[in-house]
């Protein structure tokens, strides 16, 4: 196995929102592991042109392709920095969410629950979600009585993953939905991620049937290829932030980090199908 330096805090992103010092979150990259080739880290060349595969990628998906010895060492990196266990899921593209404490426990068995979400009021378990053009979307209250963490690619947020997963947290922590704080992590972003009109037509639906604004604001996180027909360029962010915002939370930061066109910190399916995982996990401290 190469020799790699250990993570660091630099490795990771840290969401920046005020929230009680007990709530912890971070949001892998690429970097800070011991995979190599497509699963390594990327360097682009010094003339901004091209560039090439480093050994220290800290891929975290098990089916990924990659050496499993080298996913596993990756795990044991994450989770020595966090300190806690992860909650880790078979996800599915669909809106479950599930205990945390019941995730931890039926992944310590080898057989993950099948979900998108997690959700938990316990200190010292990490709700984890892991992506690789999906947006992570890790919600708290305030005063740090609840965390959960969601995977929400389309499927799951035309589903309403997110606002499930909120609706858990906001329960409890015993507080109002408008109570809480989201967090939008990296996903494929709004000049990348091309979809077609059942993907649109999913939104629309649901738009229509909220009513108000919300049609209008779901039309435009859509925009047409004049050059291809029914094909849109979707923003992901925007539609996660309406439908939190039907909830009425309002306290959103993150978005904005494009897994595709980042390549020197991000993973992305949709650039390279052969490709690591990231993970965002959040948890309480006692």
């Amino acid at each position: 196995m190469t020799t790699c330096p250990q993570l660091t805090s630099a490795d990771l992103l840290h969401p920046e929102w005020d929230v009680a010092p007990r709530v912890r979150a971070i949001v892998t990259t690429r970097n800070g592991g011991v995979s190599v080739g497509p699963f390594g880290r990327w360097q682009a060349a010094g003339n901004g042109e091209g560039g090439g595969e480093l050994p220290c990628g800290l891929n975290l998906g098990r089916s990924s392709g990659d050496d499993l010895d080298h996913v596993e060492a990756n795990r044991a990196r994450l989770l020595d920095y966090a300190g806690v266990p992860a909650a880790w899921l078979k996800q599915i593209h669909g809106p479950i969410v599930v205990d945390a404490v019941q995730a931890l426990a039926a992944a310590r068995t080898g057989t993950p629950l099948e979900a998108d979400a997690s959700v938990t009021d316990q200190p010292g378990i990490a709700c984890t979600v892991m992506v690789a053009d999906c947006m992570p979307v890790l919600i708290c209250d305030g005063a740090g009585r609840a965390v959960g963490a969601a995977h929400a690619g389309w499927r799951g947020l035309a589903a309403g993953v997110i606002e499930k997963t909120a609706q858990r947290v906001a329960a409890l922590a015993g507080c109002a939905t408008s109570e809480l704080h989201a967090y939008l992590g990296p996903a494929i972003g709004p000049t990348a991620f091309e979809v077609g009109t059942d993907v649109r037509d999913a939104f629309m639906t649901h738009a229509q049937a909220v009513g108000g604004a919300q049609r209008a604001a779901t039309d435009a996180a859509f925009v047409p290829r004049p050059e291809a027909a029914g094909k849109y360029l979707a923003d992901l962010g925007a539609l996660a932030r309406l439908r939190l915002g039907e909830l009425g939370v309002t306290r959103i930061s993150g978005g904005g980090m494009c897994t595709y066109t980042d390549r020197e910190r991000f993973y992305s399916y949709r650039r390279e199908p052969v490709t690591g995982r990231l993970a965002a996990l959040i948890w309480l401290e006692p």
